[in-house]
């Protein structure tokens, strides 16, 4: 886990490694100072029965405050190198997570789902960062300051120097307890933030929804359900650290008076002698290595606490950086589609890899290219799932997809979805301007050429009536415009592509009949070699398609076309007469 979040370091290796060195010599000054200080006091300052010395005053002062200003420039210069170097991690790693989801299939989407993607990006990635800027600092200084301080306490005086040595069982323990029951909290809080990206995405995207039903009570209490669960864990895991400052503070004190008193013993003892036992600035000092020593230990166990918080972010993120892509471009990949000829080839497939359910059951199909083909079935019955597998967003789990002729696991998926252009009923438009999504078909398309293709889609009518026309802003999702403004802008991003295969999945749904009738008339005339696809609920739709497949349960009920389906099959029929007759009804 750790040699894969180190791989998103990069560039800034030197400020990682800078980060240490320049804590090694801000700590080294500090263990020093008290030192410094003790000879100080005993040099310059005296007793009665040694007088100071202005001299020594101005010596050790001096030395004092080289070391002091030393300690500054190095902590300066460490806390920037680490700011630089968790900062450019951060973004590295959100780069290298970001771009292995650009690689994901929608089957490792699925596993994942949208709002933990969210919130490993984020949220995650903030909590490892932290981390790490916490360990090239805090886990360096903690540790060497522990080890100087206790080197000089011992060189003052090594039998008092012993308390140590008793205290830091009882800290390790204590420690070792609070993050061992801490850990397991964390992990929990961050799966509950899923849950409530999850919620709080939802609830956003189906705000018209919510409102209309009025159910804005229902959401807000499904909200504060979730929000209190993340409230009671962190909680529950501040109260187990919240331990861990009495436990310090404790042993603070307790070996700040047991040194003082047998300080205090072995001065009396010697008479302020450093040859016979020790002195007022020794015990000072002592004093102060103890503070030092106890501090560190303190920055040890905040640390701690830090990476036993982010070690389950850092465990989700790697997971994401570890999942290999479920589709992916063979070696030697075909990069030419030849033409849109499309076989299914006794194709099966289902969703989960070892579900005994199949969405699709034995497909035998072959479709020439240049045709244009309805596929009609009900809620169910496997139409968007067939589809799916021609641009590989889903692998067939048996048989082979071929696109003109090739298999579609022997192209390079670049050129394969180049070479298919597929219209979703609920497609996405992103913010920018109507010119900026028509380009997501073809980013060197030139105005005349936009304006063409929403002429075709029957798009070019409604934009006109905007006062910037192509210029105009469309807002995130495209709510700024209608379900059927958006299709048709849709169906004009797909014609700008110039695919060698178009599937529209009941993409006409929220247009009218008229509007259907002309954007199918647009494709044969602007499109005709391309093979179209198109997956309608209206009959009227596919009525004059050169050949219309009837699905039902995830298996082709009958092939042909109108005439020959209204002849034969009954529930190509039965939906051609409920149409038809609902019709009649309503004239």
């Amino acid at each position: 886990m750790i040699k894969k979040l180190l791989a998103s370091v990069r560039e800034y290796k030197k400020q990682t490694i800078a980060t240490p060195l320049f804590m090694v010599g801000e700590v080294a000054m500090e263990a020093l100072i008290p030192m410094i200080m003790a000879m100080l006091i005993d040099r310059g300052i005296g007793t009665d029965d040694r007088p100071g010395s202005l001299g020594q005053i101005f010596l050790y002062g001096g030395i004092l405050l080289a070391a002091a200003v030393i300690s500054l420039i190095s902590g300066v210069m460490s806390g920037r190198m680490a700011a630089v170097s968790s900062a450019g991690f951060a973004r590295n790693l959100r780069h290298d997570m970001y771009y292995r989801i650009q690689e994901f299939s929608f089957s490792n989407i699925d596993k994942f789902s949208t709002s933990s993607i969210i919130t490993r990006l984020t949220t995650d990635v903030t909590n490892v960062q932290n981390s790490f800027q916490m360990i090239l600092r805090m886990a360096v200084r903690a540790p060497l300051m522990l080890l100087f301080s206790l080197i000089m306490a011992m060189t003052i005086n090594a039998r008092i120097s012993l308390v140590f040595v008793f205290t830091l069982p009882v800290l390790a323990l204590g420690i070792y307890l609070i993050m061992s029951r801490t850990h397991p909290i964390f992990r929990r809080v961050f799966q509950t933030y899923d849950k409530l990206n999850n919620v709080v995405q939802e609830n956003v995207r189906g705000i018209r929804v919510v409102k209309s039903f009025v159910r804005e009570d229902y959401e807000t209490e499904k909200f504060t359900g979730i929000s209190g669960s993340i409230y009671k864990d962190f909680v529950k895991a501040e109260r187990n650290i919240a331990f861990m400052s009495p436990l310090m503070m404790t042993c603070i004190y307790a070996c700040t008076l047991v040194i003082s008193w047998l300080g205090a013993k072995a001065i009396i003892a010697s008479g302020n002698d450093p040859a016979a036992g020790l002195t007022t600035g020794q015990l000072m000092s002592l004093i102060a290595y103890v503070i030092q020593i106890l501090s560190s230990l303190m920055m040890l166990s905040f640390t701690f606490m830090m990476i036993t918080m982010s070690r389950a972010s850092a465990q989700r993120i790697v997971e994401v950086l570890s999942e290999e892509p479920d589709i992916t471009s063979p070696a030697n990949a075909v990069t030419d589609v030849k033409d849109g000829s499309i076989d299914f080839d006794h194709v099966s497939f289902s969703y989960a890899k070892d579900s005994e359910r199949e969405t699709l059951t034995d497909i035998d199909l072959h479709i020439p290219s240049g045709a244009v083909v309805g596929i009609l079935g009900g809620t169910g019955s496997g139409k968007s799932s067939l589809v799916q597998l021609i641009p590989r967003l889903y692998d067939a789990t048996k048989g082979a997809v071929r696109i003109g002729g090739v298999d579609a696991k022997e192209y390079d998926l670049t050129a394969l979805r180049e070479g298919v252009a597929m219209v979703l009923q609920k497609n996405e438009l992103f913010s920018g301007t109507i010119k900026d999504n028509l380009r997501w078909g073809n980013e060197n398309a030139t105005d005349a050429e936009i304006e063409e293709a929403c002429r075709l889609a029957q798009a070019d009518p409604f934009i006109q009536d905007f006062p910037d026309k192509y210029d105009t802003w469309i807002e995130q999702g495209g709510t700024n415009v209608s379900g059927g403004q958006k299709q048709r802008l849709c169906i004009a991003r797909a014609l700008l592509k110039k695919p060698k295969i178009l599937i529209l999945d009941d993409s006409t749904s929220a247009v009218d009949t008229r509007t259907d009738a002309q954007i199918r008339a647009g494709f044969r005339s602007f499109i005709p070699e391309t093979t179209k696809l198109i997956i309608a609920q209206r009959v009227a739709s596919v009525k004059d398609a050169d050949l219309i497949v009837v699905l039902d349960n995830g298996k082709i009920a009958d092939v042909g076309t109108h005439d020959e389906l209204m002849a034969r099959c009954e529930i190509y029929r039965e939906v051609h007469d409920s149409q038809t007759k609902g019709g009649e009804d309503d004239e």
